[in-house]
């Protein structure tokens, strides 16, 4: 059995959710028995949407092994402390990934590492993408903002004047609580449910985002993307997002997103390949 988890929750988001839940929907198919590890019942129902059949809930990283079992393989997707039990996990487990923390990073206990920057066989490629975002999908014209499925510190509320100079509908988190839906109603022509994230990132012809898993999904589905540095915790870096044709912009410059708003949308075939899971089946 291979078991990813991906750490998330009402604090973090969902990204290393969508990105597992890409991950192991193509070593399903591929005859591989999986199961995701999440933090919460939340984090369960979304990746059941996102085509993940099964979850288990686990406190943290230090907690995989009270499911996984011994000669059992992992995937570590998490910035957590592990306080150690990294060691234990690679003795015990059969095979043990975990994605990069920095670009400095380097394998600890014999782990094979998930880098973005994946040269030989020593890594695998972290950039992983659901395949259904290279379908060709019709565009609506809209400038969909998606801040994350997480906004603890209200940041959106805090940027008032941002989104009063721009026109845009809004894709709420899986995490937003009903009083601050009603107060982001004030700031967007419109509300699109967290259900209908996957639908809108295909469909929307420009799309602004802080969450970089949503970029790369929102570029290959051929939008015009916009991402928002609002942070040094970046899934995965601005300098990567760069190559993809990704417009950057740091906070919330309203006159920046608006100049790249108005630039004609790069339309770019095949702009990321398709993750090459070879390395981890033939390994199991």
């Amino acid at each position: 059995m291979l078991f990813y988890y991906a750490n998330s929750g009402h604090k973090i988001g969902l990204e290393r959710v969508r990105r597992g839940a890409a991950l192991l929907k193509s070593l399903a198919s591929s005859g591989v028995e999986t199961q995701l590890l999440v933090n919460d019942f939340r984090a369960g129902l979304v990746a059941k949407d996102l085509g993940v059949k099964e979850y288990v809930t686990v406190e943290t990283v230090q907690d995989i092994d009270a499911i996984a079992q011994f000669g059992d393989s992992i995937i570590i997707d998490s910035p957590e402390d592990d306080h150690g039990r990294l060691v234990k996990y690679c003795e015990d487990f059969k095979n043990v990934w975990r994605f990069e923390v920095g670009n400095d990073d380097v394998s600890v206990h014999g782990e094979i590492l998930f880098k973005v920057e994946c040269k030989d066989e020593s890594c695998v490629d972290a950039v992983i993408i659901d395949d259904t975002y290279f379908e060709e999908t019709a565009k609506e014209e809209r400038i969909l903002f998606f801040l994350n499925d997480a906004d603890y510190d209200k940041t959106i509320l805090n940027n008032e004047a941002f989104f009063k100079t721009l026109n845009m509908e809004l894709l709420l988190g899986n995490y937003f609580f009903v009083k601050y839906e009603d107060d982001l109603a004030k700031l967007f022509s419109t509300l699109h449910e967290p259900e209908e994230y996957m639908d809108l990132i295909k469909s929307s012809s420009h799309i602004v985002t802080a969450s970089a898993q949503t970029a790369l999904e929102a570029k290959v589905s051929g939008a015009k993307v916009i991402y928002l540095q609002l942070s040094n915790n970046d899934l995965y870096p601005v300098e990567l997002l760069k190559t993809y044709g990704i417009d950057i912009v740091n906070g919330f410059d309203a006159e920046l997103v608006a100049k790249y708003l108005k630039e004609e949308t790069q339309l770019i075939e095949n702009i990321v390949e398709r993750f090459n899971e070879q390395k981890i089946i033939s390994a199991l």
